[in-house]
């Protein structure tokens, strides 16, 4: 059995708006410091696989066919066996 971790970006060169509105908020609370904010998503997947490479396989096959937008999201995936 492995988890899947995915960590999943919006690409440098689209806008995150929602990254923004975070930001904004933050520097009205005084928090002046902070430079940039992105938003992400953090997804975890438990499979039933035989090994690691097997499962970074589904998982990479996953992320393409439906959790990740190719076109303005980039991802990362880390496998830990439970």
């Amino acid at each position: 059995m492995f988890i899947g971790k995915i960590s999943i970006t919006l690409k440098e060169s689209v806008l995150d708006p929602q990254g923004n509105t975070v930001k904004r908020a933050l520097h009205e609370m005084g928090e002046e410091a902070v430079d940039d904010i992105r938003i992400g998503k953090y997804i975890e997947v438990k499979l039933d696989a035989n090994d690691k490479e097997s499962a970074k396989e589904d998982i990479d096959r996953i992320c393409k066919n439906l959790l990740v937008n190719p076109v303005i999201e980039s991802y990362s995936v880390e496998i830990v066996a439970v």
